[in-house]
């Protein structure tokens, strides 16, 4: 069965090429406006969804995986800055704290109307990092199209103290809920997905690791 990816972020790439799984990538049709009234995680589903039904349009037979990261600090939903002057506030507001982390996925399929949601959190503890240290990470410009504006597999990791779920979460595609989700609907993954967690090939993974 063919399966596209709705999304063009190199990240999710990445981690979904690790499932040996073949796939294309399409780019959504779609703005995200997040509504403050909304709660994080079923925003980041309504994101996903609405990216997959968008790229099902062109490919009714293909099965689409959406996806979308949005973080959650108290009662303020965080998602990607549009400015570093935005970055930079949305981190001096996570320093020294803990958020969370929500990534959804959405697959669908138009033809058959097959459609399945879920979304997994992780919590993460920012440093206490220094106005230098922000000042210098900000210059990377690593913070633009990233939700929180940190790259946990990046330069943002040295920003973060520690995290509690899956590390595949927080950078934006839970790979062990897409293995699961996409062998329920006859897309095998080859690789075992233990042993991939075991090994951990990722930037950054094998320093944020813990029992899952």
């Amino acid at each position: 069965m063919r399966l596209i990816l709705a999304s063009t972020s190199p990240r999710r790439k990445e981690l979904l090429s690790l499932l040996e799984v073949p796939f294309e990538v399409a780019d959504p049709d779609l703005v995200e406006e997040v509504a403050p009234n909304i709660d994080a995680a079923r925003q980041a589903q309504m994101f996903a969804e609405r990216k997959a039904r968008s790229c099902a349009e062109k490919a009714p037979d293909a099965l689409v995986l959406g996806s979308d990261t949005l973080i959650s600090l108290d009662r303020r939903i965080l998602g990607k800055p549009a400015d570093l002057a935005e970055a930079g506030a949305m981190l001096n507001a996570l320093r020294g704290r803990e958020h969370a982390v929500h990534t959804a996925l959405a697959i669908y399929q138009k033809s058959s109307g097959i459609l399945d949601v879920t979304c997994e959190t992780a919590k993460v503890w920012m440093a206490t990092f220094t106005h230098t240290e922000l000042d210098d990470y900000l210059r990377s410009a690593e913070s633009l199209g990233k939700a929180g504006a940190y790259s946990i597999q990046g330069r943002g990791g040295e920003l973060v103290s520690r995290i509690e779920g899956d590390f595949s979460t927080v950078v934006g595609l839970p790979l062990r809920v897409v293995a699961h989700l996409l062998g329920r609907r006859g897309i095998a993954v080859p690789v075992n997905i233990e042993e991939l967690y075991r090994l951990r090939p990722y930037p950054n993974w094998k320093r944020f690791s813990q029992p899952l």
